[in-house]
């Protein structure tokens, strides 16, 4: 009985076997029916991975900069290999993150893997070949290598001002070039100008400069209206890779009265008294090689503007042209009466100067007042007025004719 069940179980194995290569090598009637490739063996398969290529961040090291090396390896096989054991080797370059690689990476048929090494540059000026290598896990197979190119420059980039006018003024807009130069063997990236001073207004306070390839410069305008008596300076930050490395330079304000400004100058001046203040006409000339707009003249304390003219309003005065105003105020003391000329430059910046004239021989006080109410009486202890003098002559002039035409009329009487 034993015997035929044994038989039995051996014939329903064979049905099995049978059916199962059926299915496995069958197909539609009239199909051909293809045939199995052969395994590729471990060391052909190790023999087609390859590295495919590499990327270094930043392109160039400083010295003693850390960066990262990226490594493509790749299978061009049909066969998934496997791989362990990745290093990079150098005396110069050290890796950082040698613990991230202790375990075995299995490359599929056509796939990359990528090793990312964290890396330090530790020499000096040159170019280094460090060597990358990966073993495969096949018996009697080589390890695969691959040289890298690094190159380290201590090269910095420099930041200087291009242009710049030969002085400042107070108030005046000036414009200024800051080239950044990138004289290095790499790109920069995130280049950042800020600048800053105690006592300038600077216009645009930042400026931001995608990148700067290598041995290119950029020229980054800004605005300078100095206030004061400072310097300026230009912070410049940049990344090489991810790294930040900064630079500046300073600027220093040379402040000297503006060369092309408006020069007023006020002369041909009289005064008139009248009942409780003063007038005054006189001539305002623009000395200066630039025209002066929306030109404002007043006097300034201790005098005190009064109606009708408290303030006279010229306008634009061209160059090296001259116009008659008038002011009218009230003053205790005629010695010392600023007179002060507001205008604007062509940049739109507004502009002042002050004449002190000393009225005290041009007018006696204004009548209607107490002696000495708004000045000193002109003509004591100072010349003599041209127009008294005039009418002095006029009254000799005058009693000569007379006495002349008296003694004619006697001679004739005389004769009769």
């Amino acid at each position: 009985m034993k015997r035929v069940i044994l038989f039995a179980s051996l014939i329903a194995l064979a049905c099995i076997v049978t059916i199962a290569g059926a299915a496995t090598t069958g197909g539609a009637p009239g199909s051909a029916v293809p045939a199995s490739l052969p395994a590729a063996s471990p060391q052909d398969a190790a023999a087609l991975v390859y590295v495919s290529g590499y990327d270094l961040t930043p392109s160039v090291f400083y010295p003693y900069e850390t960066g990262t090396l990226t490594v493509h390896v790749t299978n061009a096989g049909t066969s998934a290999v496997p791989v362990s054991q990745p290093d990079l080797i150098d005396p110069k370059v050290d890796v950082l993150n040698k613990g991230a690689f202790t375990t075995t990476t299995s490359i599929g048929p056509g796939a990359t893997v990528d090793y990312n090494f964290i890396i330090q540059a530790d020499g000096f000026d040159g170019t280094y070949f460090p060597l990358f290598t990966v073993s495969t896990n096949a018996w009697g197979t080589s390890a695969i290598h691959s040289q890298i190119k690094l190159k380290v420059d201590s090269t910095d980039v420099r930041a200087s001002i291009s242009m710049k006018p030969d002085t400042f003024s107070l108030e005046k807009t000036d414009s200024v070039n800051v080239s950044v130069v990138n004289p290095r063997l790499g790109d920069i990236s995130d280049v950042l100008i800020v600048a800053s001073s105690p006592g300038s207004n600077i216009s645009p306070s930042e400026e931001f400069v995608q990148s700067i390839p290598a041995g290119s410069s950029v020229k980054v305008p800004f605005d300078i209206t100095p206030h004061g008596e400072s310097d300026v300076t230009f912070n410049v930050s940049f990344r090489n890779g991810d790294n930040v490395h900064t630079t500046s330079v300073v600027l220093p304000l040379n402040i000297c009265a503006d060369k092309s400004a408006a020069v007023p100058v006020i002369n041909n001046v009289a005064l008139t008294p009248t009942a409780g203040y003063y007038t005054m006409t006189a001539d305002v000339g623009n000395a200066g090689i630039t025209n002066a707009q929306g030109m404002i003249i007043s006097v300034g304390a201790p005098a005190k503007p009064v109606e009708p003219y408290p303030a006279y309003t010229i306008g634009s005065l061209a160059s090296d042209d001259f116009t008659r105003f008038t002011l009218t105020f009230a003053a205790t003391d005629l010695s010392a009466v600023p007179v002060q000329v507001q205008w604007k430059d062509t940049e739109g910046n507004t502009r002042s100067s002050t004449t002190t004239l000393d009225l005290t021989t041009l007018a006696d006080p204004p009548s209607g007042g107490a002696r000495g109410a708004y000045g000193v009486p002109a003509n004591r202890g100072g010349p003599i007025p041209f127009a008294t003098l005039a009418a002095g002559g006029i009254i000799v002039i005058v009693c000569i004719a007379l006495f002349a035409q008296r003694k004619w009329i006697a001679s004739k009487l005389k004769k009769q």
